[in-house]
Protein backbone atom coordinates (compact mmCIF):
# COMPACT_ATOMS: atom_id res chain seq x y z
CA UNK A 1 0.00 0.00 0.00
CA UNK A 2 1.15 3.31 -1.25
CA UNK A 3 1.63 6.12 1.88
CA UNK A 4 -0.46 9.31 2.28
CA UNK A 5 2.12 11.11 3.10
CA UNK A 6 4.27 10.13 0.04
CA UNK A 7 4.30 13.85 -1.23
CA UNK A 8 5.89 17.07 -0.11
CA UNK A 9 3.05 19.79 0.25
CA UNK A 10 3.06 22.49 -2.36
CA UNK A 11 1.66 23.98 -5.30
CA UNK A 12 1.57 22.99 -8.44
CA UNK A 13 2.82 19.96 -7.87
CA UNK A 14 1.02 16.65 -8.32
CA UNK A 15 -2.39 17.45 -6.99
CA UNK A 16 -3.96 13.96 -7.36
CA UNK A 17 -2.70 10.56 -7.07
CA UNK A 18 -5.55 9.02 -8.33
CA UNK A 19 -9.21 9.38 -9.74
CA UNK A 20 -12.31 7.29 -8.73
CA UNK A 21 -14.56 6.39 -11.84
CA UNK A 22 -17.77 5.04 -10.79
CA UNK A 23 -19.01 3.01 -13.31
CA UNK A 24 -22.16 3.98 -15.18
CA UNK A 25 -24.10 4.09 -18.31
CA UNK A 26 -22.88 7.41 -18.49
CA UNK A 27 -19.02 7.34 -17.67
CA UNK A 28 -19.06 3.48 -19.37
CA UNK A 29 -15.83 4.25 -21.74
CA UNK A 30 -14.80 6.91 -20.07
CA UNK A 31 -11.93 10.34 -20.93
CA UNK A 32 -10.74 13.40 -19.48
CA UNK A 33 -7.08 14.70 -18.40
CA UNK A 34 -6.78 14.03 -14.89
CA UNK A 35 -2.94 13.42 -15.59
CA UNK A 36 -2.37 16.90 -15.86
CA UNK A 37 -3.31 16.80 -12.07
CA UNK A 38 -0.72 14.27 -11.16
CA UNK A 39 -3.38 11.49 -11.61
CA UNK A 40 -1.99 8.09 -12.50
CA UNK A 41 -3.54 5.77 -10.89
CA UNK A 42 -7.46 4.55 -11.43
CA UNK A 43 -9.86 3.17 -9.07
CA UNK A 44 -13.13 1.55 -10.24
CA UNK A 45 -15.53 1.40 -8.39
CA UNK A 46 -17.09 -1.61 -9.28
CA UNK A 47 -16.22 -4.62 -11.62
CA UNK A 48 -20.05 -5.21 -11.33
CA UNK A 49 -23.33 -3.91 -10.07
CA UNK A 50 -26.66 -4.68 -9.27
CA UNK A 51 -25.94 -8.46 -10.28
CA UNK A 52 -24.29 -7.43 -13.77
CA UNK A 53 -20.87 -7.41 -14.82
CA UNK A 54 -18.21 -5.56 -17.07
CA UNK A 55 -15.94 -8.24 -16.86
CA UNK A 56 -16.57 -11.44 -18.63
CA UNK A 57 -16.03 -14.54 -16.74
CA UNK A 58 -16.62 -13.60 -13.19
CA UNK A 59 -19.81 -15.76 -13.37
CA UNK A 60 -22.44 -12.75 -13.84
CA UNK A 61 -24.47 -11.84 -16.80
CA UNK A 62 -22.51 -9.31 -19.04
CA UNK A 63 -23.96 -5.38 -18.99
CA UNK A 64 -25.54 -4.72 -22.03
CA UNK A 65 -23.10 -2.94 -24.44
CA UNK A 66 -21.43 -1.21 -24.75
CA UNK A 67 -18.95 -2.19 -22.39
CA UNK A 68 -15.12 -0.66 -20.97
CA UNK A 69 -12.94 -0.37 -23.41
CA UNK A 70 -10.62 -2.09 -21.08
CA UNK A 71 -7.53 -2.31 -23.56
CA UNK A 72 -7.41 1.39 -24.39
CA UNK A 73 -8.57 2.60 -20.58
CA UNK A 74 -4.79 0.40 -19.67
CA UNK A 75 -3.38 2.78 -22.02
CA UNK A 76 -4.23 6.09 -20.68
CA UNK A 77 -1.89 8.22 -18.12
CA UNK A 78 -4.14 7.98 -15.66
CA UNK A 79 -4.55 4.25 -15.15
CA UNK A 80 -1.18 3.53 -15.16
CA UNK A 81 -2.14 1.50 -11.77
CA UNK A 82 -5.38 0.17 -10.92
CA UNK A 83 -7.49 -0.27 -8.04
CA UNK A 84 -9.95 -2.78 -9.05
CA UNK A 85 -13.63 -2.44 -6.83
CA UNK A 86 -15.59 -5.75 -7.38
CA UNK A 87 -18.94 -6.77 -6.87
CA UNK A 88 -21.19 -3.92 -5.65
CA UNK A 89 -25.06 -2.89 -5.48
CA UNK A 90 -26.23 1.33 -6.15
CA UNK A 91 -28.39 1.04 -2.65
CA UNK A 92 -26.41 1.29 -0.06
CA UNK A 93 -28.98 -0.10 2.48
CA UNK A 94 -28.87 -3.25 0.23
CA UNK A 95 -25.45 -3.84 0.01
CA UNK A 96 -25.16 -3.81 3.35
CA UNK A 97 -27.50 -6.33 3.59
CA UNK A 98 -26.38 -8.76 0.87
CA UNK A 99 -22.87 -8.34 2.05
CA UNK A 100 -21.90 -12.85 1.98
CA UNK A 101 -23.20 -12.24 -1.52
CA UNK A 102 -21.40 -9.59 -2.52
CA UNK A 103 -18.12 -11.47 -1.10
CA UNK A 104 -18.73 -14.89 -3.26
CA UNK A 105 -19.07 -12.78 -6.50
CA UNK A 106 -16.06 -10.93 -5.61
CA UNK A 107 -14.07 -13.25 -4.93
CA UNK A 108 -15.26 -15.30 -8.99
CA UNK A 109 -14.80 -11.17 -10.07
CA UNK A 110 -11.30 -11.09 -8.63
CA UNK A 111 -10.06 -14.15 -10.50
CA UNK A 112 -11.75 -13.33 -13.59
CA UNK A 113 -10.16 -9.88 -14.32
CA UNK A 114 -6.72 -11.50 -14.03
CA UNK A 115 -7.52 -11.78 -18.17
CA UNK A 116 -7.76 -7.96 -17.91
CA UNK A 117 -5.61 -5.59 -19.58
CA UNK A 118 -5.15 -3.40 -16.69
CA UNK A 119 -2.27 -3.05 -14.26
CA UNK A 120 -3.99 -4.60 -11.23
CA UNK A 121 -2.18 -3.91 -8.46
CA UNK A 122 -4.23 -3.41 -5.22
CA UNK A 123 -8.44 -4.34 -4.88
CA UNK A 124 -11.50 -2.29 -3.12
CA UNK A 125 -14.79 -3.99 -2.17
CA UNK A 126 -17.41 -1.44 -3.04
CA UNK A 127 -19.66 -1.73 0.17
CA UNK A 128 -19.42 1.82 1.98
CA UNK A 129 -18.92 2.20 5.36
CA UNK A 130 -19.95 4.56 8.40
CA UNK A 131 -20.55 4.34 12.16
CA UNK A 132 -24.09 4.06 11.79
CA UNK A 133 -24.10 0.51 10.81
CA UNK A 134 -24.89 -1.69 13.45
CA UNK A 135 -23.47 -4.90 11.70
CA UNK A 136 -20.65 -3.88 10.01
CA UNK A 137 -18.22 -6.77 11.66
CA UNK A 138 -20.15 -9.22 9.41
CA UNK A 139 -17.05 -7.36 6.78
CA UNK A 140 -15.10 -9.51 8.31
CA UNK A 141 -15.77 -12.72 6.27
CA UNK A 142 -16.30 -11.66 2.95
CA UNK A 143 -13.26 -9.28 3.31
CA UNK A 144 -10.89 -12.60 4.50
CA UNK A 145 -11.76 -14.26 1.08
CA UNK A 146 -10.14 -11.33 -0.99
CA UNK A 147 -7.02 -10.82 -2.63
CA UNK A 148 -4.56 -8.05 -0.98
CA UNK A 149 -3.54 -5.84 -0.92
CA UNK A 150 -7.39 -4.54 -0.31
CA UNK A 151 -9.52 -0.99 0.33
CA UNK A 152 -12.95 -0.09 1.72
CA UNK A 153 -14.05 3.23 2.09
CA UNK A 154 -15.80 5.00 5.09
CA UNK A 155 -17.64 8.46 5.95
CA UNK A 156 -18.75 10.29 9.03
CA UNK A 157 -22.29 10.53 7.97
CA UNK A 158 -23.16 11.72 12.09
CA UNK A 159 -20.54 13.48 12.24
CA UNK A 160 -19.10 11.88 15.49
CA UNK A 161 -15.54 13.36 14.73
CA UNK A 162 -12.27 11.39 14.04
CA UNK A 163 -11.53 9.38 16.73
CA UNK A 164 -15.11 7.96 17.50
CA UNK A 165 -14.71 6.75 13.63
CA UNK A 166 -11.29 5.27 13.87
CA UNK A 167 -12.20 3.52 16.99
CA UNK A 168 -14.77 1.78 15.67
CA UNK A 169 -12.76 1.05 12.59
CA UNK A 170 -10.10 -0.40 14.97
CA UNK A 171 -12.57 -2.58 16.94
CA UNK A 172 -13.37 -4.48 13.62
CA UNK A 173 -11.50 -3.59 10.40
CA UNK A 174 -8.78 -6.00 9.52
CA UNK A 175 -5.37 -5.03 9.75
CA UNK A 176 -4.25 -5.51 6.59
CA UNK A 177 -7.13 -3.39 4.48
CA UNK A 178 -6.69 0.09 3.58
CA UNK A 179 -9.35 3.01 4.20
CA UNK A 180 -10.58 5.49 1.77
CA UNK A 181 -11.59 8.35 3.93
CA UNK A 182 -14.72 10.16 1.78
CA UNK A 183 -14.22 13.95 2.58
CA UNK A 184 -17.97 14.93 3.26
CA UNK A 185 -17.07 18.28 1.30
CA UNK A 186 -19.23 17.69 -1.43
CA UNK A 187 -22.37 17.32 0.24
CA UNK A 188 -21.10 19.97 2.63
CA UNK A 189 -20.89 17.88 5.59
CA UNK A 190 -17.47 19.62 6.89
CA UNK A 191 -14.97 21.66 5.36
CA UNK A 192 -11.36 20.30 4.40
CA UNK A 193 -9.77 21.24 7.28
CA UNK A 194 -11.81 18.92 9.20
CA UNK A 195 -11.45 16.46 6.31
CA UNK A 196 -7.86 16.27 7.01
CA UNK A 197 -8.22 15.97 10.68
CA UNK A 198 -9.54 12.47 10.09
CA UNK A 199 -7.19 11.95 7.73
CA UNK A 200 -4.64 12.39 10.38
CA UNK A 201 -6.47 10.80 12.97
CA UNK A 202 -7.20 8.00 11.25
CA UNK A 203 -3.37 7.06 9.96
CA UNK A 204 -2.12 7.97 13.37
CA UNK A 205 -4.46 4.86 14.75
CA UNK A 206 -4.23 3.02 11.35
CA UNK A 207 -1.11 3.52 9.88
CA UNK A 208 -0.34 5.90 7.77
CA UNK A 209 -0.43 3.55 4.59
CA UNK A 210 -3.53 2.61 5.70
CA UNK A 211 -5.19 5.82 4.91
CA UNK A 212 -5.96 7.78 1.45
CA UNK A 213 -8.35 10.78 0.93
CA UNK A 214 -11.19 10.87 -1.74
CA UNK A 215 -11.56 14.36 -2.68
CA UNK A 216 -15.57 14.74 -3.87
CA UNK A 217 -15.37 16.92 -6.81
CA UNK A 218 -19.30 17.43 -6.59
CA UNK A 219 -21.67 20.01 -4.91
CA UNK A 220 -25.59 19.94 -4.27
CA UNK A 221 -27.48 21.11 -7.51
CA UNK A 222 -30.21 23.75 -7.26
CA UNK A 223 -33.48 21.31 -7.55
CA UNK A 224 -31.29 18.28 -6.71
CA UNK A 225 -28.95 15.97 -8.00
CA UNK A 226 -25.07 16.95 -8.32
CA UNK A 227 -23.23 19.56 -9.88
CA UNK A 228 -19.60 20.02 -10.33
CA UNK A 229 -17.58 21.34 -8.03
CA UNK A 230 -16.07 24.70 -9.25
CA UNK A 231 -12.40 25.18 -9.87
CA UNK A 232 -12.14 27.50 -6.63
CA UNK A 233 -14.30 24.73 -4.65
CA UNK A 234 -12.38 21.89 -5.50
CA UNK A 235 -8.81 23.25 -5.36
CA UNK A 236 -9.85 24.36 -1.40
CA UNK A 237 -9.66 20.87 -0.75
CA UNK A 238 -6.51 19.69 -3.31
CA UNK A 239 -4.53 22.61 -1.47
CA UNK A 240 -5.73 21.50 2.01
CA UNK A 241 -4.73 17.90 1.31
CA UNK A 242 -1.22 18.49 -0.01
CA UNK A 243 1.02 15.72 1.33
CA UNK A 244 -1.54 13.06 1.23
CA UNK A 245 -2.60 10.43 -0.92
CA UNK A 246 -5.88 12.33 -2.81
CA UNK A 247 -8.32 10.40 -5.18
CA UNK A 248 -11.32 12.68 -6.90
CA UNK A 249 -14.56 11.18 -6.36
CA UNK A 250 -15.18 10.85 -9.20
CA UNK A 251 -13.57 11.97 -12.83
CA UNK A 252 -15.59 10.81 -15.19
CA UNK A 253 -18.78 12.30 -14.08
CA UNK A 254 -17.58 16.04 -12.36
CA UNK A 255 -13.95 16.37 -13.99
CA UNK A 256 -14.14 17.51 -17.21
CA UNK A 257 -11.33 19.26 -19.58
CA UNK A 258 -12.68 22.72 -19.04
CA UNK A 259 -12.31 21.99 -15.17
CA UNK A 260 -9.31 20.81 -15.63
CA UNK A 261 -7.88 23.39 -17.24
CA UNK A 262 -9.51 25.97 -14.77
CA UNK A 263 -7.74 23.78 -11.95
CA UNK A 264 -4.13 24.08 -13.71
CA UNK A 265 -4.87 28.21 -13.82
CA UNK A 266 -5.38 28.04 -10.38
CA UNK A 267 -2.28 26.18 -9.67
CA UNK A 268 -0.30 28.27 -11.56
CA UNK A 269 -1.33 31.65 -9.93
CA UNK A 270 -0.72 29.91 -6.87
CA UNK A 271 3.06 29.43 -7.63
CA UNK A 272 3.40 32.77 -8.53
CA UNK A 273 2.21 34.25 -5.28
CA UNK A 274 -1.67 34.90 -6.28
CA UNK A 275 -3.75 33.26 -3.67
CA UNK A 276 -7.58 32.82 -5.18
CA UNK A 277 -8.15 30.49 -2.37
CA UNK A 278 -10.06 32.61 0.17
CA UNK A 279 -11.92 31.59 2.85
CA UNK A 280 -15.46 31.08 2.87
CA UNK A 281 -15.45 29.48 -0.37
CA UNK A 282 -16.39 25.83 -0.04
Amino acid sequence: MVSCAGRVGGVPGPLLDGVVWQVSRATVRPRGRWHLLGAHALLVQWAAVDGWSFVEGGGLPMFEPPLPDWSRIAQEPWAQEVVLGLSGIHDERQARAEVPKLGRQSRALAQAAARLPLRIGEWYFPVELDPTWQNAEQLGPALAGLPRPLWISAYDSANLGPEALADWLQRWLPNDVGVFFQDGVGVHAREPAVALEYCRTLAKRLEVTRVRIIAEAFRPAPGGGFRSATALEFMAQLRTYQGWSVWAFDGPHYLNDALVDELLGLALQMANGHDAIRPGLT
